[in-house]
């Protein structure tokens, strides 16, 4: 950050330099809240949520001026429309820039040899001890905003909070700027014109350090500490007393209480000795089959060494660990005691996973290396499991090479190529705590020349599971919406081998189940053959986030090949399209065929008595096929009547 230069001390009230204490008290109880924001804004973002929220309080509360009356002062050049402005909105002034001041002054780099400025150190008030607050975390264009800021200088930031949340002009920021010592101030506002994020997200509670959060700091770190000084301080306390009382010194003991207030919940859910653990045989007489019925398996159950970091980490993870979490999945510390359901060595790693109800949360740490090096810290969202959906979760993911650890009721694993419809599976060894030998993740192979699912068996069914780059693999399934059913027989398997590479639009979006199913089936013109029109529904476990997505595929011949991708005819977020509340779906291409003529083809599910199309092709046809000649470009709006009378766009 460019240094700040020196501002005169009668520079530094230019809006308030005939306003009193009363009125600037009056200003800043009435505008607190904002002048805390705008702190919390200019402050750093490298200094941390907890400390930016405690700043930034302390800032706002040592602007008012420290004499009873403010003496005249050398003011700033007033914008014309404030010279009749009243005195409560002068003082408002002088108190935001007596904080604008401030927070770029706490910005600036310690210096080795030159004395540092009182706010540039932690403030001593207001202080919260054993917690860590922080505002409330709102969506991904507040993240973005947030990653901008810290990415630009200190004025930049007070120039782009003083258009955005103040409204000022460009002239007025310039003054603002220039007296709260900013060098070049519109190189400020040229930085800040750098900045594409709307000026509307500074008001976000994201932002809003009034409106906070709490989690507990690093409580075992806190229970050594509070051992330690309470050892300390009793020492000095007996050393005292001998010293000072007459006689032997000997005399009535006394006990000090921790110099922090202890969460009993809390720690009990960080205590490796409360963690919850299921016997090896009670998912045979338990009324559930989901992964409260998991037993706790693993060689390292007993490791509370493991056990503690794991827990530690999970509740106050550090800036070196990596940590993931699907969508809607919340990345809190545990609410009591959780379920222990593996602890082992992986491959490289040491590997711990644990459930509380919700979540599945995985830590790994590198099994011969500092483990605040590389740990890792998953979380996936699993609430409403079932015995299919809680059949497997990913227990290691290596190098393009994955390994599941799976449920206690699966009696059988293999590996199937989703690419290779026609070929066997070939079976997949298993250690005895359940955990399967490595297979080829479908994100290693590039081009999607093969894609390795897992087949377990579980009785009489046979289910297809394949990963999607999170904690628990997802279930394919074949069939109408309403009763989807796992894959089996030639045609299914020939259909999702054409379906497999389109599975990456769905990645890292907390699917949880996949059905892909043929709604019709259209003979092409000129005598081509007859293509397949299939609807591809992601369902996920927070239950918005759906996509779904209509495909077209034409007779292998045509399309490169028997094992060549359907053509992805459109795609729909969040739309009850294809599922069980509205089955149907209705989709259309622009198709080439062998002649050089175009067509648009377009195909829709039982339930549509008619098909028509309008804007570039006008057509009409009765029953749920349409085919008409176009030209190359064409573009047409599709839309169907149902048997009920209702009429229906196509999917989009």
């Amino acid at each position: 950050m460019p240094p700040l230069r020196a501002v005169p001390s009668s520079a530094g009230r230019p809006c308030a330099e005939q306003a009193d204490t009363d009125r600037a008290e009056a200003a800043l109880v009435e505008h607190y809240a904002r002048l805390v924001r705008i702190g919390y804004l200019v402050l750093p973002p490298s200094f941390g949520r907890n400390r930016r929220v405690l700043t930034a309080h302390w800032l706002a509360q040592r602007s008012l001026p420290r004499s009873r009356s403010a003496p005249p002062e050398a003011a700033l050049p007033r914008p014309r429309h404030a010279a009749g402005a009243a005195s409560a909105e002068r003082g408002y002034a002088y108190l935001r820039l007596r904080v604008v001041r401030s927070a770029l002054e706490a910005g600036q780099p310690l210096r080795r040899f030159a004395r540092p400025r009182r706010v540039q150190l932690p403030p001593l008030l207001p202080q919260v001890w054993g917690l860590r607050l922080f505002p409330h975390s709102c969506g991904a264009e507040e993240l973005a905003l947030e990653q901008s800021l810290a990415e630009v200088s200190g004025p930049c930031r007070a120039a782009h909070v003083l258009r955005g949340l103040e409204g000022l002009a460009d002239a007025e920021v310039c003054r603002v700027l220039d007296a709260a010592g900013v060098a070049d101030p519109p190189a400020a506002l040229l930085e800040a014109d750098a900045l594409t994020v709307s000026h509307a997200l500074l008001a976000s509670p994201e932002f809003d350090p009034c409106s906070l959060q709490a989690r507990p700091t690093d409580l075992l770190r806190r229970r050594r500490r509070g051992r330690a000084v309470a050892a300390g301080l009793g020492a000095l306390l007996v050393c005292g007393t001998l010293l000072l009382m007459p006689g032997d010194g000997l005399g009535p003991g006394s006990a000090s209480a921790p110099p922090y207030s202890r969460n009993a919940a809390a720690e009990q859910a960080l205590d490796p000795a409360a963690l919850r653990r299921v016997p090896a045989g009670f998912w045979r007489s338990s009324a559930r089959r989901d992964f409260t019925a998991w037993p706790t398996r693993g060689d390292r159950t007993d490791d509370t060494r493991l056990l503690g970091r794991a827990l530690a980490t999970w509740a106050r993870p550090g800036r070196a660990v990596a940590s993931s979490a699907t969508p809607g999945t919340p990345v809190g510390p545990p609410m009591g005691p959780p379920q222990l359901l593996y602890a082992g060595e992986v491959d490289a790693a040491a590997v711990v996973l644990f459930h509380d109800g919700l979540r599945i949360v995985r830590y790994a740490e590198p099994r011969n290396a500092d483990p605040a090096g590389g740990a890792a810290l998953d979380f996936a969202r699993v609430d409403g499991a079932d015995p299919v959906t809680a059949g497997a979760l990913l227990v290691q993911r290596r190098k393009g090479r994955i390994r599941y650890l799976t449920a206690p009721w699966v009696r059988g694993a293999a590996v199937r190529d989703l690419l290779a419809p026609h070929g066997a599976a070939r079976p997949l060894r298993r250690d005895r705590h359940g955990v399967t030998a490595a297979l080829t993740g479908p994100a290693a192979s590039v081009g999607c020349h093969s894609w390795d699912t897992l087949e377990v068996r579980e009785g009489t069914a046979v289910r297809l599971l394949t990963d999607l780059g999170e904690l628990t693999p997802v279930r394919l399934t074949s069939g109408a919406p309403s009763a989807p059913h796992d894959v089996s027989g030639r045609s299914e398997r020939e259909s999702w081998a054409r379906t497999a590479c389109l599975l990456p639009a769905v990645r890292s979006r907390g699917v949880r189940s996949v059905n892909s199913w043929p709604y019709a089936r259209q003979p092409l013109p000129e005598g081509e053959g007859a293509a397949l029109w299939l609807c591809t529904r992601a369902e996920t476990w927070r239950g918005t986030g759906s996509r779904v997505l209509a495909q077209f595929q034409a007779p292998p011949g045509l399309s490169g090949g028997a094992g060549a991708p359907g053509a992805v005819a459109a795609l729909s977020e969040d739309s009850p399209d294809c599922g069980v509340r509205r089955p149907q779906v209705l989709a259309g291409v622009l198709w080439k065929s062998d002649g050089g003529r175009w067509y648009v083809l377009a195909a829709g599910s039982r339930q549509f008595a008619s098909l028509s199309a309008t804007g570039g092709v006008r057509a009409r046809a009765d029953g749920r096929l349409l085919a008409v000649r176009a030209r190359a470009g064409d573009r047409a709006r599709l839309d169907g009547l149902l048997a009920d009378g209702s009429r229906v766009r196509a999917l989009h």
